[in-house]
């Protein structure tokens, strides 16, 4: 308690971390209805923000690793925010590029943008889990603290749905990446402030162990890790693909009359649902065991979105949010089917960690190189978004859904068989 009393500056600046990956990274999928705004782009092209953001985890995630091995947590955390923001200026680059007269111009230097912004996310993600980890002395505490950041990225998803929806309000021909200059910015601002605090900040580093490519063969060889790995890769389609195309579907469905703006309040309530999750998920994590856990959500998940996809378009139901130009409480009418794609947030809070704990049971001396591994699958996001938006190119948004249907599928599969170690 007496190491955590003196790095209450390192703790805060993690948790601010956290909260910062959230924003930048959910900066993505709003951005998508900007550029299928710009022409008759289809639904696979409007995804490459988050193609760029999560394919850079593919890139990153073990090279993540060897720079904290090489480097340490600080300065590996100050070469990440240097990264980042050099991706927020390209991003906000493309914003000052006429579409009309070179949209292929436009595309390719925003995606560039978020790929850049991606190897940020991934390095900070490797610095901010042990980390915290680390400064709440490991163990309940560690795990607490880790779970107080998780708060604070839920926190920071909502914000970013609501402010991306009062800046780009109605969307039409005329809405360009430049509207969203001012969400971008605040990242920068993030960035900058975080990088000249940890720059002062004291970090008491531990002792690094090189890391060793050879160790990724010996961590592939437990069965239960290599399902693991693909649970994570399965995982991300739901967590992002649910929320992204609730949001694709509200605003690009003109008989709901719903605004961008007011899209924006409704998605935000799935990563509202996804902090309530985090906290109940704290709070019974030393009861409840990870295979429960996420069987349970699994479960769960199959049923909310099968109900989502075949309920009635023409059942409403009212969905809270708030007017933030105004600070009033607003009532949404949305179809009964998206509250129910909206409660999947409940359930996605709790995948990640219980997954990875199933995962690295008896890994030993492999633990620290199956977490750079872990980091990888987040690419899983990028492939099953394209695929469900390929899927909603030739059916319907509805039918897409089937893509995360079979992700809760396997996830089921894996906390009933697959994650049970064959060997110790």
């Amino acid at each position: 308690m007496s190491n955590q009393k003196k790095q209450w500056g390192a703790i805060i600046v993690m948790i601010a971390l956290f909260a910062m990956i959230a924003f930048v990274t959910n900066l993505c999928s709003p951005m998508a209805n900007i550029i299928k705004a710009q022409g008759d782009i289809p639904e696979v092209l409007a995804q490459i923000g988050n193609y760029g953001n999560f394919v850079a985890y593919l890139i990153m995630g073990i090279p993540a690793g060897m720079l904290i091995s090489k480097f340490g947590y600080k300065k590996t955390a100050l070469i990440g925010l240097t990264v980042g923001i050099i991706g927020i200026l390209v991003q906000w680059a493309s914003g000052m590029l006429d579409a009309k007269e070179n949209l292929a111009l436009v595309f390719t230097v925003y995606l560039i943008g978020a790929f850049i912004a991606g190897f940020c996310m991934c390095i900070l993600n490797c610095v901010v889990n042990p980390m915290l980890n680390l400064l709440g002395g490991g163990g309940n505490s560690g795990n607490q603290l880790i779970q107080l950041g998780g708060v604070f990225n839920s926190s920071a998803a909502v914000a970013v749905y609501i402010i991306m929806g009062a800046l780009i309000g109605e969307i039409s021909k005329d809405t360009a990446i430049s509207d969203a200059t001012p969400a971008l910015m605040i990242a920068l601002a993030i960035f900058v402030i975080a990088f000249a605090v940890i720059l002062f900040t004291n970090i008491e580093e531990p002792e690094q162990a090189p890391v060793q490519i050879s160790l990724v063969k010996g961590a592939l060889k437990y069965r239960h890790f290599t399902l693991g790995i693909i649970a994570i890769f399965l995982y991300m389609g739901i967590e992002v693909g649910v929320p992204t195309y609730v949001n694709m579907y509200l605003v690009n469905t003109p008989e709901l009359g719903i605004s961008a703006a007011t899209a924006g309040l409704i998605v935000a309530v799935y990563w509202f649902m996804m902090l309530i999750g985090r906290f109940v998920g704290a709070s019974i994590g030393s009861k409840v065991s990870s295979r429960a856990m996420i069987t349970t959500v699994s479960i769960a998940t199959l049923v909310l979105v099968a109900f989502g996809m075949f309920s009635n378009p023409e059942t409403t139901v009212s969905v809270p949010g708030i007017d933030w130009g105004t600070l009033t409480l607003i009532w949404a009418k949305v179809p009964v089917g998206i509250f129910a794609f909206l409660l999947v947030g409940l359930c996605t809070s709790v995948m990640w960690g219980g997954i990875f704990n199933m995962a690295v049971e008896g890994l030993g001396k492999y633990t620290a190189v199956a977490s750079g591994i872990f980091m990888t699958m987040v690419f899983g996001c990028a492939v099953m978004l394209a695929i469900q938006a390929q899927v909603a190119q030739m059916t319907d948004y509805m039918t897409s859904y089937w893509v995360v249907i079979f992700c809760a599928a396997y996830l089921l599969f894996y906390a009933l068989v697959g994650s049970k170690p064959a060997k110790k």
